[in-house]
């Protein structure tokens, strides 16, 4: 979203304009009005109904059904790959400006609903008002850089050197041409960012597009389906169909029909897609975001107030759900306590809640499953560590209908206890005491991830840091996010060893062109 004076994103979301807000609770209202409806698979342009369902329920009120969704099954996942095969040879061979012009249609008109997608998604989610809002943002921007690069490179067309052959003209072309058919499976956390962004760069490059997003949070990619539908994308091009992984997610997983996968979630079934997808009749690409244990250092001349509010702020925005959350932070000694205490100060006055309040910072975590792991991580830590703020549920009042969990700070956890190394995904962050950057920044480094890390410390200092740390994306003295807070163009996301697959960033230079294949054509004139 944006307007001749402010345009948001994650790092100007904490001043927006009123206007905002007001258009926010009017959005509210309207989708309100949607619960319990129930949504169809979407393939071929048409809704498709299957005998089981499920339900979204809200994180915030477990009582609240948002809607009801259809459990797919392998023949559902076989019609969606039908459909979108079906469609790939009319897409594929329009020029490439069309396909453009068709994508930049789905992204105007995701821009003119970012109010009631925005609200859809804090209550489906749990994320606050300005992260959801700043999402369907970021979702705009992302179909639009990719639509960007290809623009700006000529649809990725080249001519390279002629043969010097004695009287004759040779002419050699190089082009990237679309796969196929693309197999896009999104999580909760970013479930509109996570899907469109992707299926997106896949659609302008020429593949058509299956769809299956998280069974936590299905509304807001379904919402993106009726985007691609009525902005007129031709039938088969953008598929959606929901249900488990043991079956709808196998079936497309397993199938050869289906020409490249981008997966976002666990580095465990990360992995699993991953040997999975090896075992067919020939190698096809999979672009594969992992998840993330991101570090911050925080050096000696750190000043203290950036350092404090930038860890808070990517701890416990969106509960610490996100892959790029800060969950562990390395502070040199002079300044240990100065900087813990203003973490922990800044941490209790964070306000939990219902995250369509706008006052409201942090919400629920996703589900009953999240909800416990809390506690058993808890049990734990507390154990191991000193907790210096949280570590309990939230059940007062309204709160008991839902999965709250406190904002957590926990210090003195022995360095080689687990935790430091194992992704939690939840709102605990865990600090520690280190005697200099170069210890610092080794056990920043020792981790399988690789996703962000973010460095408070003079700029000579911050050089060292961006030639040291092992990630994909570095920041330092952000006051906006230690290790969170990327957008298309600005900062393009992606992650080094276990974080990613691809060593190329989405909202980047490089990364549309992951859904291309190069072709070179050579021709005797």
């Amino acid at each position: 979203m944006e307007d001749s004076v402010f345009k948001l994103t994650y790092s100007t979301m904490f001043d927006p304009p009123e206007m905002l807000h007001e258009r926010f609770e009017e959005a509210l209202i309207t989708v309100g009005q949607e619960f319990g409806k129930e949504h169809g698979m979407m393939i071929a342009g048409q809704d498709l109904f299957s005998d089981k369902k499920f339900e979204e329920v809200s994180p915030a009120d477990a009582t609240r059904v948002l809607g009801v969704y259809q459990s797919g099954s392998a023949k559902d996942a076989e019609s969606a790959i039908a459909a979108a095969r079906k469609a790939f040879p009319d897409w594929s061979r329009r020029p490439w400006p069309d396909r453009v012009a068709h994508m930049r249609k789905v992204a105007n008109l995701i821009n003119r609903r970012i109010f009631e997608m925005g609200a859809a998604m804090a209550l489906s989610v749990g994320k606050n008002r300005m992260e959801s809002l700043g999402e369907v943002a970021e979702t705009v921007d992302l179909i639009d850089y990719a639509c960007d690069q290809i623009e700006q490179n000529n649809g990725f067309t080249s001519e390279m050197g002629r043969d010097p052959i004695k009287n004759r003209v040779s002419r050699n072309v190089s082009v990237l041409r679309p796969h196929g058919v693309w197999l896009i499976i999104s999580p909760f956390n970013f479930p509109l960012a996570l899907t469109a962004g992707p299926a997106g760069a896949a659609m302008a490059a020429g593949n058509t597009v299956v769809a299956k997003p998280s069974s936590d949070a299905p509304w807001t990619a379904r919402l993106f389906a009726e985007c691609c539908r009525d902005a007129g994308l031709p039938d088969g091009v953008f598929n959606f169909v929901t249900g488990p992984g043991e079956s709808v997610g196998e079936a497309l997983i397993g199938s050869n029909r289906v020409d490249g996968v981008t997966f976002t979630g666990s580095l465990e079934v990360g992995m699993n897609i991953f040997r999975r997808r090896a075992e067919a009749d020939y190698v096809r690409p999979v672009i594969l975001e992992m998840g993330g244990k991101n570090p911050t250092v925080v050096s000696r001349n750190a000043d203290p107030e950036t350092a404090a509010l930038g860890i808070v702020r990517s701890a416990f925005g969106l509960q610490g759900q996100k892959c790029s959350a800060c969950s562990r932070v390395y502070i040199e000694s002079p300044i240990y306590d100065a900087i813990v205490d203003r973490i922990t100060d800044l941490t209790k006055k964070l306000v939990v809640g219902d995250p369509t309040l706008r006052e409201v910072y942090m919400g629920p975590v996703i589900n009953q499953k999240s909800y416990q792991r809390f506690m058993s991580i808890m049990d734990e830590l507390s154990s191991a560590g000193v907790v210096l703020t949280g570590g309990s549920l939230l059940t007062e009042a309204d709160l008991a209908k839902g999965y709250f969990c406190a904002p957590t700070v926990i210090a003195e956890v022995p360095l080689d206890h687990r935790l430091w190394k194992h992704e939690m995904f939840l709102p605990i962050v865990m600090i520690a005491k280190v005697a200099n950057l170069t210890e610092a920044f080794s056990r920043a480094n020792d981790s399988v991830y690789g996703l962000t890390a973010g460095f408070y410390g003079s700029s000579e200092e911050a050089n060292r840091f961006f030639e040291e740390i092992e990630v994909g994306v570095a920041y330092a003295n952000r006051p906006v996010g230690a290790t969170t807070g990327a957008w298309p163009g600005f900062q393009p996301f992606g992650g080094w060893k276990g974080s990613g697959a691809s060593g190329k960033n989405s909202g980047g230079k490089h990364y549309v062109q992951l859904y291309l294949r190069e072709q070179v054509h050579s021709q005797m004139l």
